[in-house]
């Protein structure tokens, strides 16, 4: 895991797709902050301060969590379930990126409160556009809800 502090939570255990996505998201300037949580266990701790988060501040959480589904110790459909029912999380927008085409996966990912579903493209170039295109409608297009009684800043313009 990378920052205390995030705009993004990253949660893939594919280092090809976070180095990938940071390389998108960075190319772009679209985040400053992007914390990394290799598997479901990881990304919820870090979410709700457990663990070797104990000493986060809670208030602090992230603007969007872009979220895989095959996951280790934690699968992506139970990270989203405990994101979704908790009041403290459940507004944070979620996006599913994963490599999965099942039909099931994308109904059960919009029933958990998913926000999006993506496929990741296969294709380099098509991946960063894609990367670059979702950055640019949730960190800069989109109107954030009041989370914890604060809206999350948008990214100032240089």
């Amino acid at each position: 895991m990378k920052s205390a502090d995030a705009d993004i939570l990253l949660v893939d255990d594919s280092q090809d797709d976070v180095d990938l996505t940071l390389h998108a998201l960075r190319r772009e300037n679209l985040a400053n902050h992007i914390a990394i949580a290799r598997d479901g266990e990881e990304a919820l701790d870090y979410l709700f301060c457990r663990g070797d988060f104990v000493d986060r501040p809670c208030e602090r959480l992230p603007r969007l969590i872009l979220l895989d589904l095959k996951l280790p110790k934690v699968d992506g459909m139970e990270v989203l379930k405990q994101i979704k029912a908790d009041p403290r999380t459940k507004l944070i927008p979620v996006v599913i990126l994963t490599s999965s085409k099942e039909e099931r996966d994308l109904a059960k990912g919009y029933n958990l409160g998913a926000n999006s579903f993506i496929q990741k493209p296969v294709d380099f170039s098509q991946f960063r556009e894609m990367v670059k295109t979702l950055g640019m409608y949730w960190l800069v297009i989109n109107q954030p809800p009041v989370i914890n009684g604060a809206t999350p800043s948008k990214k100032k313009e240089p």
